[in-house]
This record gives C-alpha cells, structure tokens and sequence, in this order.
C-alpha cells in the first residue's frame, strides 16, 4: 500500500493530510515554521461547512522529515516560488530498501498554480505527475485551515507529465476521490494547467481596490493576455466541457469561513510570506516575451505585486488606478513592435475584448 508525503502544510497540503487521515489513508504531513510546530503540538483546526473539527496529523518538520519508503508517493503542494527549494531537499535523499535516491525510485506529484514547477521537477525526478486543483481554501492563521467546496473540498485532475495516462495517476485520482475531492485522471495535463492559469491571473487583483467595473476591465484584459501568450507558447486550454466526472452540484458554500476575494496570493501577501505573483503573471508575462506577445496588463500587476511584496507588509490594497497609471507611464518604452498592440488607457467604454 502506497504513502503519501504531503510537502507543504499550508492551505492545501494541510487539507489533504485532513482528509486523507479522515478517510484512512496513509500519508505523513512535513512541513516548516510555526505552522508544522502548532501541528505537532495541538492538532489542525479544520473549519468545513458542516463544522469545525480538531485532528490530530501524522506530522514531520522539515528539520526531521520521515524516512522515505520504496512505496511512497511525494505531494508536492508548496507554493510555486518555494519548489524550487523543495525539489533540492527531497530529490537526492535516501530511500529505505533502494540503490536509488529519491528523484529516481519515487514518483513526484506537483500541485502548484503556474506551468513552471512541472519541468523543474523533470530535472531530477523521473516520474513526474502534475496535479491541477481547484479548492476554496483559506490559510491566514497558524493552525487553522478552513476549506469552503461542498459536498467535495475541490476539484483535481492529474497527469503525468509532460503527457501520459498510467495505472499511478488512476490510484492518484482513486484516493483523492476517496478522501472527498472531485478528481479525475488526463492524459494531458498541461492543458489543464494552463487553463487553470487562465483563473489565477486574476488572483492579483485581490490585492487591489478600485470600481467594480474597473475591476472587471483590468480582468478581462489579464485573462485575454495570458489566453494570446500561451496560444504562442503552444499551449490549448482544456474546456470544462471535456470533464468525465460532474461537477455540477458541486459549489463554494457561503458562510464556511472563506470570502470572495481572499485566494492564494491575497493569502499569502495577509500572512507576509513569498509571492506567487512571478510564477503566475509573471508566466504570461515570459511566454510573452519568447513569443512577442504584448503583455502590458500582466507586467503592470506583476511590476506593483512585486515592489509590495518587496516591502513586507500588506496592511491594505492598492489602487486599482495604478495599474492604468503605469500602463501610461511605461507606454512609450515598449518596443515599437509592440507599442501598437497595447490599450494604454481604460476608459468606462473600454473593451478589453476588441
């Protein structure tokens, strides 16, 4: 019978580790900081729409990880500015009863927002699976997740990567069904990853105030980018229409703990951690540039999240007015190939779509 090893303890690892304890799966929870030590201590509060629960988490720090086993299977669900870090710590360890280190006798499951983590794992892992998930889950305060999908916590799709079906990313989709997700096997998962992108370019904006009308402006332009930058990059979009499981009673319960406007980047830049911004904009903002692509929208919001992230403090949102004011300003040193391709100005007529 197969382990998992849940590398991350924030919102979704620490979720999973919750309902894979619930539903009697083997697994370990490693983690880092206050919020692996609270674990270890005291238990996770977990807050799911049909109450509020304490579990006690089979539950390692980094500093003393687990001794790896030949039949494991490493969930990797640290955030994308962290898997590079977490790659180079898991990928030549030992494993008990193998020749081989890690990266080469254990399969590596990857759940990060962005296309980047997937190729960076190839580099040393041999087996590498990619893992999109959809899941309203909050993670603002040590010791507590709370987790907003009902009936099923989320929805998940897995698939080898680059492409691939196999008996593994079966028992993956299997056991997360089985611990109360929504999840379903692909043989193409970079499709999936990148129409899941489509969703996160928008998570910056939570950092941001501003009209609603504005808002939605800003939004559509993002998403439209990013759709023209990975259509370059050779990316298709999977389509909701191509699921084999329904998902259509499936919802965000309101009043379960979690808002509108509070998701993973908002998430972090509350509890002053990393941003994930470069990995998410920022990864319009590179297919773009490979493949002469304007990205204007997309470079102003991963310009303004990067100098507040680089300030440490998040105590309240920016304007939504200085996304347009900088698309102003920096209109004039874009490359001439470019310049055309750019609305620099967003008016109440403006139509992100034309």
């Amino acid at each position: 019978m197969s382990r998992y090893i849940i590398i991350g303890a924030g919102a979704v690892g620490a979720s999973l580790a919750a309902q894979f304890a619930l539903s009697d799966i083997d697994y370990v929870l490693v983690g880092r900081g206050a919020q692996i030590r609270h674990i270890k201590q005291h238990g996770l509060t977990f807050r799911r729409p049909d109450g509020v629960r304490q579990i006690d988490l089979s539950a390692f720090d980094l500093e003393e990880p687990p001794e790896l086993r030949k039949d494991d299977i490493l969930l990797l669900t640290v955030k994308s500015q962290d898997a590079a870090s977490a790659l180079a710590f898991w990928s030549w360890r030992d494993v008990a009863g193998s020749r081989l280190p890690a990266s080469l006798s254990l399969p590596i499951v990857t759940f990060q927002n962005g296309l980047a983590t997937e190729a960076a794992a190839l580099r040393t892992f041999a087996n590498v699976y990619g893992a999109s998930i959809l899941t309203p889950a909050l993670f603002t305060r040590t010791g507590t997740v709370a987790v907003a999908g009902d009936p099923q916590l989320g929805i998940a799709t897995v698939g080898r990567f680059p492409v691939g079906h196999d008996a593994l990313s079966d028992q993956i989709a299997e056991d997360l069904t089985k611990a109360g997700y929504l999840a379903e096997a692909t043989s193409d998962i970079r499709r999936w990853k990148a129409a899941k992108l489509l969703h996160n370019v928008r998570n910056a904006l939570e950092l941001f105030d501003g009209k609603p009308d504005l808002r939605e402006d800003i939004g559509t332009a993002l998403v439209n980018e990013a759709t023209q930058a990975l259509q370059a990059g050779g990316y298709s979009l999977a389509s909701p229409s191509e699921r084999r499981i329904d998902i259509s009673n499936w919802r965000v319960a309101p009043g379960s703990g979690v808002s509108p406007g509070q998701q993973s980047t908002w998430q972090s830049f509350t509890r002053g951690a990393s941003s994930e911004v470069d990995f998410l904009n920022g990864e319009i903002v590179l297919l773009g540039r490979l493949h002469g692509v304007a990205t204007p929208y997309n470079e102003a919001v991963q310009r303004l999240a990067g100098q507040l992230a680089e300030k440490a403090q998040f105590t309240e949102p920016l304007a939504l007015e200085a996304i347009i004011a900088l698309l102003n300003q920096d209109s004039d040193t874009l490359p001439v190939g470019l310049r055309t391709q750019q609305e620099p100005t967003v008016s109440r007529n403006f139509n992100p779509a034309a």
